[in-house]
């Protein structure tokens, strides 16, 4: 009989291992929001002072994480994390985003957030975008269109596009955030790690070759880091994706512009280099 039953035990664990569960949480289990598999919130690389800037020698290969198809608990359906359907939809990436976007909706990991949002605001533009845009959090506008990027600030963005001669329906545009923050606060950091996997997913899915951040919130959430807004600008940094890579450059978000004027020369600076760039390739 003993024999029978740490047969079983050791059958649980196995089974419990392959679902990805590494320690078991006190009390009662963990109900997860629709569209996370794990018995944990999505986790992010620890933060370093600075990323690692682009060498001149080549791209370097940034860390990947393994897409975690674990479960909420033994024997319960397992659920894809964003990062993993990105990587099943086999390249169809309207198809994947619009499967994240669906699952998006009704996530509620972010307690105050998913009470006073009136909608999710997933992202806009082309699914197979060589240029991604990436912004800190949906506001009043964005919370009640559902678009990111709309209002004084997005109008300012829609300028700055038609300077560079690019449109703004042929970019991807997301945030860090889907949900908006009561008062337009920034986003904490458990809040920017909850929502991470679905940025990771939307990332993988469109397979951009360029991201811009835009505001030191979207810049040291993509890259991890620490450093000021100013001190990331005009030099190009590599980001490493579930399928691919893309060149990352930092400057200030369109709500800045809008309260210091001058510094819209300053991302003029910023552009300009990397659409030199771009042609450079």
């Amino acid at each position: 009989m003993a024999d029978r039953a740490g047969d079983l035990l050791r059958q649980v664990l196995e089974d419990w291992q392959r679902a990805g569960v590494t320690a078991l949480p006190p009390g009662e289990p963990i109900d997860l929001p629709p569209g996370f598999g794990a018995a944990s919130a999505p986790t992010t690389p620890s933060q370093t002072d600075a990323p690692m800037p682009r060498s001149n020698s080549g791209r370097k290969s940034g860390p990947t994480s393994e897409p975690n198809s674990g479960s909420s608990a033994a024997g319960s359906p397992k659920r894809p994390s964003p990062a993993a359907v990105a990587t099943a939809a086999s390249g169809d990436a309207a198809t994947t985003l619009a499967v994240l976007a669906d699952q998006v909706a009704g996530c509620t990991l972010c307690e105050e957030l998913a009470a006073t949002r009136t909608q999710t605001v997933f992202g806009a533009g082309s699914p197979t975008a060589s240029i991604l845009f990436l912004g800190e959090a949906p506001g009043a506008d964005e919370d009640a269109t559902g678009e990111p990027f709309v209002g004084r600030a997005g109008k300012l963005l829609n300028d700055i596009i038609a300077a560079c001669g690019w449109k703004r329906e042929e970019l991807y545009i997301c945030n860090v955030l889907r949900c908006r923050p009561p008062g337009n606060r920034n986003p904490t950091t458990q809040e920017a790690a909850n929502c991470r996997g679905w940025l990771d997913g939307q990332i993988a899915a469109v397979k951009p070759d360029w991201i811009v951040c835009w505001g030191s919130v979207a810049a040291k959430e993509l890259l991890q880091t620490k450093k000021a807004i100013g001190k990331l600008r005009r030099q190009l940094f590599d980001h490493a994706y579930e399928g691919g890579s893309a060149q990352v450059l930092c400057t200030y978000h369109p709500s800045y512009l809008l309260r210091n004027p001058p510094a819209k020369k300053d991302v003029w600076e910023d552009l300009k280099f990397l659409m030199a760039e771009m042609d450079g390739r």
